[in-house]
């Protein structure tokens, strides 16, 4: 390794450990000066409070040669302990191989208050280390905030979402912001095309296209179909998809056209 290179490691090593012992050392002094100490209204007396001081950055450049394709269930642990005080044991986190449109969400089902974390495996499958262990605490704060707040907003990120964004990144120099949709790779999914006829196609931002990764033509279906119809009211006809699509979809016409000989 360049000795260069060895050196701003090392330094930006050294720099993590110094923002650790700042991070903690407030709450140090109030452990031992008694002051009782509260986050979400638990006090910090009453759960496992979690020493990190010492611990390599999970977001450590390092990592991302010596464990790039981590188990996200042994993340999600290592982070419920250290970041966010065990409180998420009973919240369930897993890969979701059909989520092109965006890298992760936290979903709350039911009146029970489950709640579970499903991160994007097309798209954070050609993204670096980091950018898993970022998306992966996004939506574990989002639980969190489920968990102690009953905060069901899944695009909320107001104070108390901010809060925990900038305590994590400051503990950990990691760089978790409010958004974390991936463009590229989230377009690259997006083959199947339409294009509108009406007036819209010449208006800001999406100029009368509809990109998405499954054959699911617009329709009354969509949120927006209704506004369109009023503004524009133009037809969308397919204008690409991809090439795989088209030759299955041209064995598949062979088949049935061969089923019919057949019969007759």
């Amino acid at each position: 390794m360049d000795d260069l290179l060895y050196a701003r490691l090392l330094q930006e090593q050294f720099n993590r450990e110094l923002e650790f012992k700042d991070l903690t050392k407030k709450e140090d002094h109030e452990h031992r000066s008694g002051t009782r100490v509260t986050r979400n209204n638990v006090q910090v007396s009453e759960i496992d409070d979690y020493d990190y001081r010492n611990d390599v950055s999970p977001v450590d450049p390092s990592l991302e040669l010596s464990d790039p394709n981590p188990d996200i269930l042994t993340l999600f642990l290592q982070f419920n302990k250290r970041f966010f005080w065990g409180r998420l044991s009973s919240i369930e986190v897993k890969w979701s191989p059909r989520m092109t449109s965006c890298a992760g969400i936290c979903v709350y089902e039911g009146r029970g208050g489950l709640c579970s974390v499903r991160l994007s495996l097309p798209l954070l499958k050609l993204r670096p280390r980091k950018d898993l262990v970022e998306t992966l605490l996004h939506e574990m704060i989002h639980a969190y905030l489920f968990i102690t707040d009953n905060d069901r907003d899944h695009d909320g990120h107001g104070p108390n979402f901010k809060s925990h964004m900038h305590r994590i990144n400051k503990a950990t120099g990691a760089n978790i912001s409010i958004y974390h949709n991936f463009h590229d790779e989230v377009e690259s999914y997006q083959q199947h095309w339409w294009r509108c006829d009406g007036p819209c196609q010449n208006r800001r931002p999406y100029f009368g296209y509809v990109k998405r990764s499954m054959n699911r033509a617009p329709s009354p279906r969509d949120f927006w179909w209704a506004e369109h119809q009023m503004t524009c009211g133009g037809k969308y006809t397919k204008i690409k998809e991809p090439e795989s699509y088209r030759q299955k979809k041209k064995e598949k016409e062979g088949q049935q056209a061969k089923m019919v000989e057949s019969k007759i």
